[in-house]
Protein backbone atom coordinates (compact mmCIF):
# COMPACT_ATOMS: atom_id res chain seq x y z
CA UNK A 1 0.00 0.00 0.00
CA UNK A 2 1.16 3.52 -0.74
CA UNK A 3 2.13 5.56 2.29
CA UNK A 4 -0.51 7.92 3.61
CA UNK A 5 -0.62 11.38 2.11
CA UNK A 6 1.09 14.19 3.92
CA UNK A 7 0.09 17.83 3.97
CA UNK A 8 1.38 19.89 1.04
CA UNK A 9 4.90 21.24 1.33
CA UNK A 10 5.34 24.87 2.27
CA UNK A 11 6.73 27.12 -0.43
CA UNK A 12 10.54 26.98 -0.43
CA UNK A 13 11.93 29.61 1.90
CA UNK A 14 15.04 31.67 1.02
CA UNK A 15 16.84 30.17 3.96
CA UNK A 16 16.04 26.67 2.70
CA UNK A 17 16.96 27.24 -0.94
CA UNK A 18 19.96 29.52 -0.54
CA UNK A 19 22.06 27.23 1.60
CA UNK A 20 25.68 28.44 1.68
CA UNK A 21 28.12 26.19 -0.14
CA UNK A 22 31.58 25.51 1.24
CA UNK A 23 34.37 24.79 -1.24
CA UNK A 24 35.77 21.34 -0.54
CA UNK A 25 39.46 21.02 0.26
CA UNK A 26 40.83 17.95 -1.48
CA UNK A 27 44.46 16.76 -1.19
CA UNK A 28 46.76 17.65 -4.09
CA UNK A 29 47.08 13.97 -4.95
CA UNK A 30 43.32 13.56 -5.38
CA UNK A 31 42.28 13.18 -9.01
CA UNK A 32 39.30 15.53 -8.85
CA UNK A 33 39.36 19.25 -8.18
CA UNK A 34 36.73 21.08 -6.21
CA UNK A 35 34.34 23.16 -8.27
CA UNK A 36 31.15 25.11 -7.85
CA UNK A 37 27.90 23.52 -8.86
CA UNK A 38 26.47 23.52 -12.36
CA UNK A 39 24.17 26.35 -13.51
CA UNK A 40 20.73 25.95 -11.91
CA UNK A 41 17.84 24.49 -13.90
CA UNK A 42 14.11 24.55 -13.21
CA UNK A 43 13.62 20.85 -14.00
CA UNK A 44 16.30 18.22 -14.30
CA UNK A 45 16.88 14.62 -15.37
CA UNK A 46 20.16 12.92 -14.44
CA UNK A 47 21.15 9.38 -15.36
CA UNK A 48 24.19 7.33 -16.32
CA UNK A 49 23.54 7.81 -20.05
CA UNK A 50 23.18 11.18 -21.81
CA UNK A 51 20.65 9.84 -24.32
CA UNK A 52 18.46 8.46 -21.54
CA UNK A 53 18.54 11.79 -19.69
CA UNK A 54 17.62 13.51 -22.96
CA UNK A 55 14.66 11.14 -23.32
CA UNK A 56 13.40 12.20 -19.91
CA UNK A 57 13.91 15.88 -20.70
CA UNK A 58 11.97 15.43 -23.94
CA UNK A 59 8.99 14.23 -21.92
CA UNK A 60 9.28 17.16 -19.49
CA UNK A 61 9.32 19.55 -22.46
CA UNK A 62 6.17 17.86 -23.76
CA UNK A 63 4.36 18.77 -20.53
CA UNK A 64 4.98 15.61 -18.55
CA UNK A 65 5.77 15.52 -14.86
CA UNK A 66 8.76 13.98 -13.05
CA UNK A 67 7.18 10.52 -13.05
CA UNK A 68 6.51 10.59 -16.78
CA UNK A 69 10.11 11.66 -17.34
CA UNK A 70 11.50 9.02 -14.97
CA UNK A 71 9.65 6.24 -16.76
CA UNK A 72 10.83 7.53 -20.14
CA UNK A 73 14.40 7.58 -18.80
CA UNK A 74 14.10 4.06 -17.43
CA UNK A 75 12.93 2.55 -20.70
CA UNK A 76 15.57 4.52 -22.61
CA UNK A 77 18.30 3.14 -20.32
CA UNK A 78 17.19 -0.36 -21.33
CA UNK A 79 18.15 0.60 -24.88
CA UNK A 80 21.28 2.75 -24.57
CA UNK A 81 22.83 1.36 -21.36
CA UNK A 82 22.30 -2.42 -21.64
CA UNK A 83 24.98 -3.38 -19.11
CA UNK A 84 22.64 -2.10 -16.37
CA UNK A 85 19.55 -0.44 -17.81
CA UNK A 86 16.99 -3.10 -18.50
CA UNK A 87 13.60 -4.62 -18.95
CA UNK A 88 15.00 -7.99 -17.83
CA UNK A 89 15.78 -6.95 -14.25
CA UNK A 90 14.13 -5.04 -11.42
CA UNK A 91 14.52 -2.21 -8.96
CA UNK A 92 13.02 0.32 -6.58
CA UNK A 93 11.59 3.82 -6.80
CA UNK A 94 10.96 6.50 -4.17
CA UNK A 95 8.58 9.30 -5.15
CA UNK A 96 7.83 12.55 -3.34
CA UNK A 97 5.06 14.51 -5.03
CA UNK A 98 4.72 18.28 -4.75
CA UNK A 99 1.55 17.91 -2.66
CA UNK A 100 3.50 15.98 -0.01
CA UNK A 101 2.55 12.41 -0.96
CA UNK A 102 5.39 9.91 -0.67
CA UNK A 103 5.57 6.36 -2.01
CA UNK A 104 8.02 3.50 -2.31
CA UNK A 105 7.62 1.01 -5.14
CA UNK A 106 9.31 -2.40 -4.93
CA UNK A 107 9.67 -4.01 -8.35
CA UNK A 108 12.48 -6.33 -7.28
CA UNK A 109 12.85 -9.65 -9.08
CA UNK A 110 11.30 -12.75 -7.53
CA UNK A 111 12.69 -16.29 -7.37
CA UNK A 112 10.86 -18.71 -9.69
CA UNK A 113 8.49 -21.30 -8.20
CA UNK A 114 10.99 -24.09 -8.89
CA UNK A 115 13.79 -22.38 -6.90
CA UNK A 116 15.21 -24.39 -3.99
CA UNK A 117 17.34 -23.58 -0.96
CA UNK A 118 20.45 -25.40 -2.20
CA UNK A 119 20.06 -24.99 -5.97
CA UNK A 120 23.47 -23.35 -6.38
CA UNK A 121 25.47 -25.77 -4.21
CA UNK A 122 27.35 -28.66 -5.84
CA UNK A 123 25.82 -31.87 -4.39
CA UNK A 124 29.18 -33.64 -4.41
CA UNK A 125 31.63 -31.00 -3.21
CA UNK A 126 29.02 -29.02 -1.23
CA UNK A 127 30.67 -25.86 -2.55
CA UNK A 128 28.98 -22.88 -4.13
CA UNK A 129 28.93 -22.99 -7.96
CA UNK A 130 28.88 -20.02 -10.38
CA UNK A 131 25.35 -20.84 -11.57
CA UNK A 132 23.94 -17.99 -9.48
CA UNK A 133 26.06 -15.57 -11.52
CA UNK A 134 26.24 -16.84 -15.12
CA UNK A 135 23.61 -18.61 -17.17
CA UNK A 136 19.90 -19.33 -17.12
CA UNK A 137 19.54 -20.40 -13.48
CA UNK A 138 20.89 -17.04 -12.30
CA UNK A 139 17.78 -15.07 -13.26
CA UNK A 140 14.88 -14.07 -11.11
CA UNK A 141 11.49 -13.16 -12.57
CA UNK A 142 11.94 -9.59 -13.93
CA UNK A 143 10.03 -6.69 -12.40
CA UNK A 144 11.20 -3.63 -14.36
CA UNK A 145 8.35 -3.46 -16.87
CA UNK A 146 5.66 -3.95 -14.22
CA UNK A 147 7.35 -1.42 -11.94
CA UNK A 148 7.79 1.33 -14.52
CA UNK A 149 4.22 1.01 -15.72
CA UNK A 150 2.76 0.84 -12.19
CA UNK A 151 4.58 4.08 -11.32
CA UNK A 152 3.31 5.72 -14.51
CA UNK A 153 -0.26 4.62 -13.88
CA UNK A 154 -0.33 5.93 -10.31
CA UNK A 155 1.49 9.26 -10.63
CA UNK A 156 2.06 9.97 -14.32
CA UNK A 157 0.09 12.35 -16.54
CA UNK A 158 0.93 11.29 -20.10
CA UNK A 159 -0.15 8.17 -22.04
CA UNK A 160 2.13 5.15 -22.04
CA UNK A 161 2.83 5.32 -25.79
CA UNK A 162 4.02 8.92 -25.57
CA UNK A 163 6.28 8.23 -22.59
CA UNK A 164 7.84 5.19 -24.28
CA UNK A 165 8.25 6.82 -27.69
CA UNK A 166 11.85 8.06 -27.09
CA UNK A 167 13.03 4.58 -26.07
CA UNK A 168 11.37 2.99 -29.10
CA UNK A 169 12.98 5.54 -31.40
CA UNK A 170 16.40 4.88 -29.86
CA UNK A 171 15.94 1.11 -30.24
CA UNK A 172 15.64 1.59 -34.00
CA UNK A 173 19.14 3.09 -33.97
CA UNK A 174 21.47 5.39 -32.07
CA UNK A 175 25.16 6.25 -32.15
CA UNK A 176 27.23 4.55 -29.46
CA UNK A 177 29.03 6.71 -26.92
CA UNK A 178 32.47 5.81 -25.59
CA UNK A 179 31.05 4.39 -22.33
CA UNK A 180 28.91 1.73 -23.98
CA UNK A 181 31.64 0.90 -26.49
CA UNK A 182 34.14 0.49 -23.64
CA UNK A 183 31.81 -1.89 -21.78
CA UNK A 184 31.83 -4.23 -24.81
CA UNK A 185 35.59 -4.36 -25.29
CA UNK A 186 36.74 -6.99 -22.83
CA UNK A 187 37.43 -10.52 -24.06
CA UNK A 188 35.48 -12.02 -21.16
CA UNK A 189 32.43 -9.84 -21.85
CA UNK A 190 32.51 -10.78 -25.53
CA UNK A 191 32.86 -14.48 -24.73
CA UNK A 192 29.90 -14.47 -22.35
CA UNK A 193 27.60 -12.38 -24.57
CA UNK A 194 28.39 -14.52 -27.59
CA UNK A 195 27.89 -17.70 -25.58
CA UNK A 196 24.29 -16.64 -24.93
CA UNK A 197 23.15 -15.41 -28.35
CA UNK A 198 23.76 -11.66 -28.02
CA UNK A 199 26.72 -11.70 -30.39
CA UNK A 200 24.98 -10.61 -33.59
CA UNK A 201 23.61 -7.48 -31.93
CA UNK A 202 26.73 -6.22 -30.14
CA UNK A 203 29.55 -7.85 -32.14
CA UNK A 204 28.47 -7.75 -35.79
CA UNK A 205 31.00 -9.64 -37.86
CA UNK A 206 32.68 -10.73 -34.61
CA UNK A 207 33.98 -7.24 -33.78
CA UNK A 208 32.81 -4.99 -30.94
CA UNK A 209 30.94 -1.85 -31.86
CA UNK A 210 33.00 1.34 -31.65
CA UNK A 211 32.12 4.88 -30.57
CA UNK A 212 30.00 6.50 -33.25
CA UNK A 213 28.78 3.19 -34.70
CA UNK A 214 25.02 2.82 -34.95
CA UNK A 215 23.47 0.20 -32.70
CA UNK A 216 20.17 -1.06 -34.11
CA UNK A 217 17.94 -3.26 -31.96
CA UNK A 218 14.82 -3.99 -34.03
CA UNK A 219 13.73 -6.91 -31.85
CA UNK A 220 13.89 -4.77 -28.72
CA UNK A 221 12.02 -2.01 -30.57
CA UNK A 222 9.25 -4.49 -31.36
CA UNK A 223 9.13 -5.60 -27.70
CA UNK A 224 8.86 -2.01 -26.50
CA UNK A 225 6.17 -1.25 -29.09
CA UNK A 226 4.12 -4.17 -27.77
CA UNK A 227 4.51 -2.97 -24.19
CA UNK A 228 3.53 0.56 -25.22
CA UNK A 229 0.41 -0.75 -26.96
CA UNK A 230 -0.69 -3.45 -24.52
CA UNK A 231 0.85 -2.55 -21.17
CA UNK A 232 2.45 -5.08 -18.79
CA UNK A 233 0.36 -7.90 -20.24
CA UNK A 234 2.58 -7.85 -23.35
CA UNK A 235 5.60 -8.73 -21.23
CA UNK A 236 4.13 -11.01 -18.57
CA UNK A 237 1.48 -12.95 -20.49
CA UNK A 238 1.99 -12.42 -24.21
CA UNK A 239 4.62 -13.23 -26.77
CA UNK A 240 7.47 -11.80 -24.69
CA UNK A 241 6.62 -14.09 -21.79
CA UNK A 242 6.61 -17.01 -24.20
CA UNK A 243 10.02 -15.96 -25.53
CA UNK A 244 11.50 -15.78 -22.01
CA UNK A 245 10.06 -19.14 -21.00
CA UNK A 246 11.24 -20.79 -24.23
CA UNK A 247 14.81 -19.51 -23.76
CA UNK A 248 14.79 -20.64 -20.12
CA UNK A 249 13.65 -24.11 -21.12
CA UNK A 250 16.27 -24.27 -23.87
CA UNK A 251 19.10 -23.31 -21.53
CA UNK A 252 18.10 -25.21 -18.40
CA UNK A 253 16.54 -22.27 -16.57
CA UNK A 254 13.46 -22.49 -14.38
CA UNK A 255 11.40 -19.34 -15.11
CA UNK A 256 8.05 -20.36 -16.60
CA UNK A 257 5.13 -18.52 -18.19
CA UNK A 258 3.26 -19.04 -14.92
CA UNK A 259 6.07 -17.34 -12.96
CA UNK A 260 5.84 -14.33 -15.27
CA UNK A 261 2.03 -14.18 -15.18
CA UNK A 262 2.09 -14.25 -11.35
CA UNK A 263 4.60 -11.41 -10.93
CA UNK A 264 3.35 -8.42 -8.89
CA UNK A 265 4.99 -5.20 -7.74
CA UNK A 266 4.71 -4.17 -4.10
CA UNK A 267 3.83 -0.65 -2.93
CA UNK A 268 5.52 -0.17 0.43
CA UNK A 269 5.69 2.53 3.08
CA UNK A 270 8.95 4.45 2.69
CA UNK A 271 11.41 4.20 5.55
CA UNK A 272 12.05 7.60 7.13
CA UNK A 273 14.62 9.00 9.54
CA UNK A 274 16.11 12.27 10.72
CA UNK A 275 19.67 13.53 10.40
CA UNK A 276 20.64 17.00 11.66
CA UNK A 277 16.96 18.10 11.31
CA UNK A 278 16.80 16.83 7.71
CA UNK A 279 14.26 14.14 6.79
CA UNK A 280 15.56 11.08 4.96
CA UNK A 281 12.97 9.25 2.81
CA UNK A 282 14.28 6.02 1.36
CA UNK A 283 13.54 2.46 0.33
CA UNK A 284 12.42 -0.14 2.89
CA UNK A 285 12.89 -3.93 2.57
CA UNK A 286 13.20 -5.86 0.33
CA UNK A 287 15.91 -3.27 -0.12
CA UNK A 288 18.32 -2.97 2.77
CA UNK A 289 19.44 0.44 1.54
CA UNK A 290 17.21 2.88 3.41
CA UNK A 291 17.24 0.99 6.71
CA UNK A 292 21.01 0.47 6.75
CA UNK A 293 21.68 4.06 5.74
CA UNK A 294 19.39 5.51 8.41
CA UNK A 295 20.90 3.25 11.09
CA UNK A 296 24.36 4.45 10.01
CA UNK A 297 23.29 8.10 10.19
CA UNK A 298 21.65 7.57 13.58
CA UNK A 299 24.88 6.11 15.00
CA UNK A 300 26.80 9.10 13.63
CA UNK A 301 24.27 11.44 15.26
CA UNK A 302 24.96 9.69 18.57
CA UNK A 303 28.58 10.87 18.32
CA UNK A 304 27.38 14.49 18.39
CA UNK A 305 28.67 17.21 16.07
CA UNK A 306 30.37 16.11 12.87
CA UNK A 307 34.18 15.99 12.93
CA UNK A 308 36.17 17.76 10.17
CA UNK A 309 35.83 15.96 6.83
CA UNK A 310 38.38 13.16 6.22
CA UNK A 311 39.98 13.57 9.66
CA UNK A 312 40.93 10.47 11.65
CA UNK A 313 37.98 11.07 13.99
CA UNK A 314 35.59 11.51 11.09
CA UNK A 315 36.75 8.27 9.47
CA UNK A 316 36.63 6.14 12.62
CA UNK A 317 33.09 7.35 13.32
CA UNK A 318 31.94 6.64 9.76
CA UNK A 319 33.64 3.23 9.51
CA UNK A 320 32.38 2.09 12.91
CA UNK A 321 28.83 3.12 12.06
CA UNK A 322 29.02 1.32 8.70
CA UNK A 323 30.33 -1.82 10.36
CA UNK A 324 27.55 -2.08 12.94
CA UNK A 325 24.80 -1.23 10.45
CA UNK A 326 26.03 -3.85 7.94
CA UNK A 327 26.20 -6.53 10.63
CA UNK A 328 22.52 -5.88 11.33
CA UNK A 329 21.75 -5.69 7.61
CA UNK A 330 23.17 -9.11 6.89
CA UNK A 331 21.42 -10.71 9.86
CA UNK A 332 17.96 -9.20 9.91
CA UNK A 333 16.90 -7.74 6.55
CA UNK A 334 15.23 -9.85 3.88
CA UNK A 335 11.97 -10.11 1.94
CA UNK A 336 9.40 -8.53 4.31
CA UNK A 337 6.65 -10.69 2.83
CA UNK A 338 8.47 -13.79 4.14
CA UNK A 339 10.48 -12.59 7.14
CA UNK A 340 9.51 -10.21 9.95
CA UNK A 341 12.10 -7.46 9.55
CA UNK A 342 12.56 -5.26 12.67
CA UNK A 343 12.86 -2.01 10.70
CA UNK A 344 11.38 0.20 13.44
CA UNK A 345 13.95 -1.07 15.93
CA UNK A 346 16.88 -0.78 13.52
CA UNK A 347 16.15 2.88 12.75
CA UNK A 348 15.31 3.85 16.34
CA UNK A 349 17.70 6.60 17.54
CA UNK A 350 17.79 5.05 21.02
CA UNK A 351 18.99 1.79 19.51
CA UNK A 352 21.65 3.74 17.60
CA UNK A 353 22.90 5.24 20.87
CA UNK A 354 23.33 1.71 22.25
CA UNK A 355 25.14 0.69 19.07
CA UNK A 356 27.47 3.69 19.26
CA UNK A 357 28.43 2.66 22.82
CA UNK A 358 29.76 -0.64 21.43
CA UNK A 359 32.47 1.14 19.45
CA UNK A 360 35.85 1.27 21.16
CA UNK A 361 36.80 4.97 20.89
CA UNK A 362 38.10 4.68 17.35
CA UNK A 363 39.96 1.38 17.80
CA UNK A 364 38.99 -1.40 15.41
CA UNK A 365 36.92 -4.22 16.85
CA UNK A 366 36.76 -7.37 14.74
CA UNK A 367 33.42 -7.97 13.05
CA UNK A 368 33.59 -11.53 14.35
CA UNK A 369 33.44 -10.16 17.88
CA UNK A 370 30.44 -7.93 17.18
CA UNK A 371 27.22 -9.95 17.15
CA UNK A 372 24.13 -8.37 15.59
CA UNK A 373 22.95 -5.65 17.92
CA UNK A 374 19.36 -6.71 18.54
CA UNK A 375 20.21 -10.09 20.00
CA UNK A 376 16.95 -11.58 18.70
CA UNK A 377 16.06 -12.96 15.28
CA UNK A 378 13.15 -11.36 13.63
CA UNK A 379 24.12 -5.09 -7.67
CA UNK A 380 28.17 -3.42 -9.66
CA UNK A 381 25.99 -2.97 -12.76
CA UNK A 382 23.08 -1.09 -11.42
CA UNK A 383 21.95 2.30 -12.61
CA UNK A 384 20.16 5.20 -10.94
CA UNK A 385 18.28 8.19 -12.25
CA UNK A 386 16.87 11.23 -10.48
CA UNK A 387 14.21 13.60 -11.77
CA UNK A 388 12.75 16.85 -10.44
CA UNK A 389 10.13 18.79 -12.40
CA UNK A 390 9.00 22.41 -12.40
CA UNK A 391 6.05 21.50 -10.16
CA UNK A 392 8.29 20.22 -7.36
CA UNK A 393 7.68 16.48 -7.87
CA UNK A 394 10.75 14.32 -7.28
CA UNK A 395 11.54 10.73 -8.29
CA UNK A 396 14.56 8.60 -7.36
CA UNK A 397 14.73 5.24 -9.15
CA UNK A 398 17.42 2.56 -9.04
CA UNK A 399 17.27 -0.43 -11.36
CA UNK A 400 19.63 -3.32 -12.04
CA UNK A 401 20.38 -6.62 -13.68
CA UNK A 402 23.12 -7.11 -11.02
CA UNK A 403 26.39 -8.00 -12.75
CA UNK A 404 27.47 -6.30 -15.98
CA UNK A 405 24.99 -7.50 -18.64
CA UNK A 406 23.33 -9.59 -15.90
CA UNK A 407 23.50 -13.33 -16.44
CA UNK A 408 24.53 -12.66 -20.09
CA UNK A 409 21.50 -14.68 -21.15
CA UNK A 410 19.96 -12.97 -24.20
CA UNK A 411 16.31 -13.41 -25.12
CA UNK A 412 16.54 -13.70 -28.93
CA UNK A 413 12.84 -13.03 -29.54
CA UNK A 414 12.76 -10.21 -26.99
CA UNK A 415 16.00 -8.35 -27.61
CA UNK A 416 17.26 -7.97 -24.03
CA UNK A 417 19.51 -9.44 -21.35
CA UNK A 418 18.23 -11.28 -18.28
CA UNK A 419 19.38 -10.47 -14.75
CA UNK A 420 21.57 -12.57 -12.44
CA UNK A 421 19.82 -11.42 -9.27
CA UNK A 422 19.60 -14.92 -7.78
CA UNK A 423 23.15 -14.24 -6.55
CA UNK A 424 21.73 -11.57 -4.24
CA UNK A 425 20.23 -14.35 -2.17
CA UNK A 426 22.46 -16.02 0.37
CA UNK A 427 22.97 -18.90 -2.08
CA UNK A 428 24.96 -20.63 0.66
CA UNK A 429 24.34 -18.79 3.97
CA UNK A 430 27.64 -17.83 5.56
CA UNK A 431 29.51 -17.83 2.21
CA UNK A 432 30.39 -14.54 0.42
CA UNK A 433 28.43 -13.63 -2.70
CA UNK A 434 29.88 -11.77 -5.72
CA UNK A 435 30.11 -8.58 -3.61
CA UNK A 436 31.79 -10.27 -0.65
CA UNK A 437 28.63 -10.00 1.46
CA UNK A 438 28.23 -12.78 4.02
CA UNK A 439 24.51 -13.10 4.71
CA UNK A 440 22.31 -15.22 6.94
CA UNK A 441 19.47 -17.69 6.56
CA UNK A 442 16.84 -14.93 6.38
CA UNK A 443 17.97 -14.21 2.82
CA UNK A 444 18.35 -17.82 1.69
CA UNK A 445 16.90 -18.88 -1.69
CA UNK A 446 13.19 -19.65 -1.59
CA UNK A 447 10.46 -19.95 -4.25
CA UNK A 448 8.47 -16.77 -4.80
CA UNK A 449 10.83 -14.79 -2.57
CA UNK A 450 12.41 -11.39 -3.29
CA UNK A 451 16.18 -11.34 -2.87
CA UNK A 452 17.77 -8.69 -0.64
CA UNK A 453 19.16 -5.56 -2.28
CA UNK A 454 21.38 -2.62 -1.37
CA UNK A 455 19.66 -0.16 -3.72
CA UNK A 456 19.02 3.16 -1.97
CA UNK A 457 16.91 5.62 -3.98
CA UNK A 458 16.53 8.52 -1.56
CA UNK A 459 14.85 11.90 -1.22
CA UNK A 460 16.08 14.31 1.48
CA UNK A 461 13.96 17.17 2.83
CA UNK A 462 15.55 20.22 4.41
CA UNK A 463 14.51 21.40 7.92
CA UNK A 464 11.70 23.47 6.35
CA UNK A 465 10.21 20.37 4.71
CA UNK A 466 11.27 21.18 1.14
CA UNK A 467 12.98 18.70 -1.18
CA UNK A 468 16.72 19.31 -0.90
CA UNK A 469 18.34 16.26 -2.50
CA UNK A 470 17.25 13.42 -4.80
CA UNK A 471 19.98 10.80 -5.03
CA UNK A 472 20.90 7.19 -5.59
CA UNK A 473 23.76 5.04 -6.81
CA UNK A 474 25.06 1.86 -8.39
CA UNK A 475 27.74 -0.36 -6.91
CA UNK A 476 26.33 -3.31 -4.95
CA UNK A 477 26.73 -2.78 -1.18
CA UNK A 478 28.78 0.33 -1.94
CA UNK A 479 25.50 1.96 -2.93
CA UNK A 480 24.60 2.32 0.74
CA UNK A 481 27.90 3.78 1.86
CA UNK A 482 28.23 5.97 -1.25
CA UNK A 483 24.82 7.59 -0.81
CA UNK A 484 25.43 7.97 2.93
CA UNK A 485 28.67 9.86 2.32
CA UNK A 486 27.01 12.17 -0.20
CA UNK A 487 24.43 13.06 2.44
CA UNK A 488 27.19 13.71 4.98
CA UNK A 489 29.11 15.88 2.53
CA UNK A 490 26.03 17.96 1.71
CA UNK A 491 24.47 18.22 5.19
CA UNK A 492 27.53 18.24 7.47
CA UNK A 493 30.11 19.86 5.23
CA UNK A 494 28.04 22.13 2.96
CA UNK A 495 29.56 20.89 -0.29
CA UNK A 496 28.20 21.46 -3.77
CA UNK A 497 26.68 18.31 -5.21
CA UNK A 498 29.62 17.87 -7.57
CA UNK A 499 32.09 18.08 -4.68
CA UNK A 500 29.94 15.77 -2.55
CA UNK A 501 30.17 13.13 -5.31
CA UNK A 502 33.80 13.79 -6.24
CA UNK A 503 35.04 13.64 -2.64
CA UNK A 504 37.18 10.60 -1.73
CA UNK A 505 35.20 7.76 -0.21
CA UNK A 506 35.54 4.78 2.07
CA UNK A 507 33.51 1.59 2.24
CA UNK A 508 33.29 -0.97 5.02
CA UNK A 509 30.74 -3.76 5.21
CA UNK A 510 32.16 -5.68 8.19
CA UNK A 511 33.27 -8.71 6.18
CA UNK A 512 35.82 -8.98 4.67
CA UNK A 513 37.65 -7.20 7.46
CA UNK A 514 39.36 -4.68 5.19
CA UNK A 515 38.31 -1.11 4.53
CA UNK A 516 38.05 -0.09 0.88
CA UNK A 517 39.46 3.41 0.61
CA UNK A 518 40.46 5.85 -2.11
CA UNK A 519 43.91 6.35 -0.64
CA UNK A 520 44.95 9.39 -2.65
CA UNK A 521 42.12 11.36 -1.09
CA UNK A 522 43.35 11.01 2.49
CA UNK A 523 46.49 12.29 4.13
CA UNK A 524 49.20 9.76 5.09
CA UNK A 525 48.98 10.99 8.69
CA UNK A 526 45.28 10.10 8.88
CA UNK A 527 45.85 6.64 7.37
CA UNK A 528 48.77 6.02 9.75
CA UNK A 529 46.58 7.03 12.69
CA UNK A 530 43.85 4.57 11.70
CA UNK A 531 46.36 1.79 11.05
CA UNK A 532 47.73 2.32 14.55
CA UNK A 533 44.20 1.84 15.88
CA UNK A 534 43.88 -1.54 14.16
CA UNK A 535 42.04 -0.63 10.96
CA UNK A 536 43.18 -2.55 7.87
CA UNK A 537 42.96 -1.12 4.37
CA UNK A 538 42.67 -2.89 1.04
CA UNK A 539 45.02 -2.21 -1.86
CA UNK A 540 42.46 -0.79 -4.26
CA UNK A 541 42.85 2.80 -5.43
CA UNK A 542 39.22 3.46 -6.30
CA UNK A 543 35.70 2.69 -5.14
CA UNK A 544 33.37 1.84 -7.98
CA UNK A 545 29.98 3.29 -7.25
CA UNK A 546 28.10 5.48 -9.64
CA UNK A 547 26.14 8.26 -7.94
CA UNK A 548 23.49 10.35 -9.63
CA UNK A 549 21.63 13.21 -7.98
CA UNK A 550 19.89 16.56 -7.93
CA UNK A 551 20.38 19.25 -5.27
CA UNK A 552 18.32 22.36 -4.60
CA UNK A 553 20.48 25.46 -4.98
CA UNK A 554 19.88 29.18 -5.31
CA UNK A 555 17.72 29.72 -8.37
CA UNK A 556 16.74 26.12 -9.03
CA UNK A 557 18.34 22.66 -9.13
CA UNK A 558 21.86 21.36 -9.65
CA UNK A 559 22.07 18.00 -11.43
CA UNK A 560 25.27 15.96 -11.29
CA UNK A 561 26.61 12.47 -11.94
CA UNK A 562 29.65 10.89 -10.33
CA UNK A 563 32.83 12.00 -12.14
CA UNK A 564 34.16 8.44 -11.70
CA UNK A 565 31.71 7.24 -14.32
CA UNK A 566 29.63 8.28 -17.32
CA UNK A 567 26.36 10.13 -17.26
CA UNK A 568 24.27 12.95 -18.57
CA UNK A 569 22.31 15.90 -17.17
CA UNK A 570 19.36 17.25 -19.14
CA UNK A 571 16.94 19.97 -18.19
CA UNK A 572 15.69 23.46 -18.81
Amino acid sequence: MVAACHSPSPAPSPRATERPLVAASFPDAWRFRSRAGSPPLQEVVVSNAPLASAAGEEILAAGGNAVDAAVATGFALAVVYPSAGNIGGGGFSVTRMADGRIAALDFREIAPRAATHDMFIDPVTHKLTDKSVIGHLASGVPGSVAGQLALLEKFGTLPRAKVMAPAIRLAHGFALDSSLARSLRGDSTRAHICRFAGCATFYPGGNPLRPGDTLRQPVLARTLERIAAEGPRAFYRGSVAQAIAAEMQRGGGIITERDLADYKVAWRTPVQGKYRDHTIISMPPSSSGGTTMIETLNILTAFGAAAPARSATDLTHILGAMQLAFIDRNEYIADPDRIKVPVAKLIDPQYAALQRARLADGRYVSTKQLSPGLGVHESEHTTHYSVVDRFGNAVATTTTINGGFGSYVWIPDGGFFMNNEMDDFAAQPGTPNMYGLVQGEANAVGPGKRMLSAMSPTVVLDPAGNVLLVVGSAGGPRIITGVTQILLNVIDHGMSLYDAMAAPRVHFQGLPEEVAIERAGFSPAVLDSLTARGWRFGNGAGISSSNVGILRVRGGWEGEFDPRTSGGVAGR
